[in-house]
């Protein structure tokens, strides 16, 4: 199969050639190939699937027709690799569990399916770390522990497997009396506040943490312009730690949650615009390092209800490249390839592969995207209902398969 007419874009930038593909492998790049079988993708783009690694399920339901879901929608979105955060229900912390996720892993028609492993299990006890990585858990999770000795512990498996830890940080006592981020438009609604003190305080520390130990952190949607300065600062004298952000945290602020508007309240909370403002600079400096499109979707009965008892979450992954190429690359703020590296390439590395460049030997995890349509945001639980985005996915080669979007 050849692809003809498309504009290639990965981390090395843009070029027009021909791309064929043999038994799901790049085989061959180059102008004027000759086959039987030509797809004329003529002002499309053809770039790498993204990877997603802080990914949840409908409800947080860990159940195969959420997984199956789940699966379809992310190519949809462009999204070829998917990673589950843990904290499902169940939780993903033992074998039968994720045993259960990788059952689910090569859907036909779907994007591929991994699973962190959950730190702790539902008893706040250790889980069996060693023995989820070794049966393929990618990554591990947790969002903050107060118990030093068990960060410790954690920490030595994550250095003997050679694991990168996905950490949210959250002081719990503090997100537990709040509903959205502290300050004016809480106020005005007369909502309780989360105090920004909530991320930075265990940032400060897990980077201590990184740097004892030599291990990978990634911090989870990470929202606070300190948090960030907190990392960079670290990075710069040799601590392996990484920033992650929302696309929503780059897209929407807190103004969002005027009118009680429940699917505007996410976890983490919407900042304010001075806030974004600096997350937007953050991103075009490079102290962002990858992107997510944290969805988590919820049911009518979980967001149809008062915004202090509503769900967290928005579904986002079905219009996730979309909303990318929308509100980052048309809007000037970074350029195609850095959304690859930031999308795709780092975040494959996060969880051992290698993604985001088009090369002779590379698998087939592709996207062909075409910028000049459209894509309308119609889930009434969307952060951007009723919204026009610009661009659609029009197919996916995942693991080699064609699916027709």
């Amino acid at each position: 199969m050849i692809i003809s007419g498309a504009i290639i874009c990965d981390i090395n930038g843009e070029r027009r050639e021909e791309i064929r593909i043999e038994d799901g492998v790049v085989t061959e790049i180059g102008s004027n190939l000759s086959g039987d079988e030509k797809i004329l993708a003529s002002g499309c783009y053809l770039l790498p699937g993204l990877v997603d690694t802080d990914v949840r399920l409908k409800d947080t339901q860990l159940n195969g027709t959420n997984l199956e879901k789940l699966s379809r929608r992310a190519l949809s979105g462009g999204v070829t690799t998917v990673v589950l955060a843990s904290d499902s229900k169940p939780r993903i912390d033992n074998e039968i569990t994720l045993e259960f996720v990788q059952q689910h892993r090569y859907l036909s028609h779907g994007a591929t399916l991994e699973a962190s492993v959950s730190a702790l299990n539902d008893s706040g006890a250790l889980s069996n770390i060693a023995i989820m990585l070794k049966k393929g858990s990618v990554a591990v999770h947790t969002s903050t522990i107060d118990d030093y000795n068990r960060i410790s512990r954690i920490a030595q498996y994550l250095k003997m497997a050679d694991k990168t830890l996905f950490y949210k940080a959250e002081e719990k006592s503090l997100f537990e009396s709040g509903v959205m981020a502290d300050g004016a438009i809480a106020a005005q609604l007369g909502l309780p506040g989360i105090s920004p003190m909530s991320e930075v305080v265990h940032i400060a520390s897990m980077i201590e943490i990184a740097r004892y130990f030599d291990i990978k952190i990634v911090f989870k949607s990470v929202t606070e312009p300190r948090s960030i300065a907190l990392i960079s600062d670290a990075r710069k004298s040799g601590v392996d730690v990484q920033c992650e952000v929302a696309i929503h945290h780059l897209c929407k602020n807190d103004s969002a949650c005027l009118g009680f508007d429940s699917d505007a309240k996410i976890d983490p909370p919407l900042v304010s615009e001075t806030k974004r403002l600096l997350l937007i600079e953050a991103l075009k400096s490079g102290d962002i390092h990858s992107l997510t499109s944290l969805h988590q979707p919820n049911s009518d009965v979980h967001k149809d209800i008062t915004f202090f008892d509503a769900s967290y979450g928005t579904t986002s992954i079905t219009e996730y490249l979309p909303l990318l190429y929308t509100y980052l690359i048309k809007g000037g703020i970074i350029t195609l390839n850095r959304l690859i590296q930031c999308t795709s390439q780092v975040t494959g590395n996060h969880i051992g592969i290698k993604s985001g460049e088009i090369t002779v030997g590379s698998k087939v995890d592709l996207i062909l995207f075409d910028p000049n349509q459209t894509t309308q945001v119609t889930h009434h639980h969307s952060l951007y209902k009723n919204e026009t985005l610009q661009g659609r996915v029009i197919m996916s080669l995942c693991r080699g398969e064609i699916t027709h979007l």
